[in-house]
């Protein structure tokens, strides 16, 4: 690979792998995103949704426990793909996101529909955060300014979304990984960085210089799947985890911003393939995100939760076992 070439990835320098070809990452056997004219075609389509410009969650916020010890386990949703994972004495934090738009702008993007189901101020002591890739509406700077201000978290991100965040929040310890590596946390847990068919993009000259992940966070109670932002692609990262793994205590997936399908498909799956995503890597329980919180796409805003039950009546599953997660909403995971 020429200098030239690896020198235009601003965010990653490395050694060339099955999902990096020496300047930008990519999906083994998958899709890249869809073309700018594509883009195009789907902005101008005339099928988008009109959501309610506020859809106050019907649950009040919560004030989480400080600690969740032993083999307990305690999701609290905040929104959209930020939740609380408390167990084994670890307070982690998915993809948080506290700001009012999820955009380059404060003022203009998509914005929120509901409150944070958890003040920042009511937050308990952070110790972890899982930021899956560079997306605005996962990867959000302020927000993780006011988590190293107040909390000094450690950040596991996959690479190369470190550059990102070290340059706009100094100090912020970061601890940037490969597809595969397995990071220590606590004295009994850990943190695995799993593969995930997405891309990643701040702007418009930047699109694949940073990797996108799942994770796994192995614990003492069992192992919590937490799949970022992914299209299905047939199965086989879902596939691999149950492989890898052995089943899940509980997963969280993402089962909204999936409309159109011609244009999404490869990077948000729908509540159907996540109803399959949860059969095929073996996971008791699951959460729904990515919904309802900031509109995306096109479908209607509780479209996802109507789908989600329809998909697992279709598989004769009980619908407490994949519960779409409202802000605020708490679950003392069995």
């Amino acid at each position: 690979m020429p200098a030239s070439k690896r020198a235009a990835n601003r965010y990653y320098s490395g050694p060339p792998s099955d999902h990096f070809d020496g300047a930008l990452f990519f999906n083994p056997g998958g899709q890249l995103p869809g073309r700018f004219t594509d883009l195009l075609k789907w902005q101008f389509n005339g099928q988008r949704s009109k959501w309610p410009a506020a859809n106050p969650s019907p649950f009040a916020r919560a004030r989480p426990a400080a600690r969740v010890d032993g083999a307990g386990l305690t999701i609290t949703m905040v929104g959209h793909s930020t939740l609380l994972v408390q167990t084994a004495g670890l307070n982690i934090l998915t993809d948080p996101v506290w700001s009012q738009r999820t955009s380059p702008f404060s003022f203009v993007g998509p914005k929120r529909a509901n409150a944070p189901g958890i003040a920042f101020d009511d937050l308990p002591q952070i110790d972890l955060v899982l930021v899956s890739h560079n997306h605005y509406d996962h990867l959000d700077l302020a927000t993780l300014k006011r988590l190293k201000e107040k909390h000094d978290p450690l950040v596991v991100t996959p690479l190369g979304n470190d550059t990102i965040i070290a340059a706009a929040v100094p100090g912020m310890r970061l601890a940037a990984h490969d597809w595969g590596d397995r990071v220590e946390v606590g004295a009994h847990s850990a943190i695995h960085v799993e593969p995930a068919h997405h891309w990643s993009a701040r702007g418009g000259r930047d699109r694949r210089m940073a990797l996108w992940a799942g994770f796994v966070i192995e614990t003492p109670g069992g192992k919590i799947y937490f799949a970022g932002d992914t299209g299905f692609h047939d199965g086989i990262n879902y596939r691999l985890m149950a492989e890898k793994h052995g089943g899940f205590r509980f997963a969280i997936l993402p089962i909204g911003a999936y409309e159109p399908r011609w244009f999404m498909a490869p990077q948000h799956q729908n509540p159907e393939e996540a109803v399959q995503g949860m059969k095929l890597c073996g996971a008791a329980l699951a959460a729904g995100c990515h919904w309802g919180t900031f509109q995306l796409t096109d479908e209607p805003m509780d479209e996802p939760v109507r789908k989600l039950a329809g998909a697992l009546e279709a598989e004769g599953l009980p619908q407490e076992c994949f519960r779409a997660l409202q802000p605020g909403e708490v679950w003392d995971v069995p």
